[in-house]
């Protein structure tokens, strides 16, 4: 059952759409400062834990098609192959490179991290377990 409350979906809508946008802000900085892959997670999962009980299952399930599950997976090997990517190099396990890329278009200089694939794998991972966990606990009741 979806509650019926303007007020309730409309500031759902408002905080969610702060929550990701945080979240990606999180996520994106790091690698460089605290935050990265697993807070980041945590937070979008609270964006879209808080969307399915303002608007309900069956309706975020139409706008989001993704079966959370397959996230598990795809971020456990994500972040294995970022770390094992060290050894192409004769690099210590999990050592981490970067380099700038001068004059990006609209962005100017941009710095690129192989830290950065490695929270997405963890970012990946925390939001399948998470809402893999909740959502199965919830659709029990």
């Amino acid at each position: 059952m979806k509650p019926n409350n303007l007020i309730l979906r409309t500031t759902t809508s408002f905080i969610a759409f702060i929550l990701l946008g945080f979240s990606l802000y999180l996520f994106l900085a790091g690698h460089n400062a605290p935050g990265g892959g697993f807070i980041g997670g945590l937070m979008t999962s609270a964006a879209i834990l808080l969307m399915y009980m303002t608007y309900g299952l069956e309706t975020i399930r139409k706008v989001i098609p993704f079966n959370f599950r397959y996230f598990i997976p795809l971020g456990l090997l994500t972040a294995l192959l970022t770390a094992l990517g060290s050894f192409l190099f004769n690099q210590p396990f999990l050592s981490h490179t970067f380099t700038h890329l001068h004059h990006v278009p609209i962005l100017g200089e941009l710095e690129l991290a192989t830290a950065l694939l490695f929270d997405l794998g963890v970012y990946l991972t925390v939001i399948g377990v998470t809402l893999t966990i909740i959502l199965t606990l919830a659709s029990d009741s």
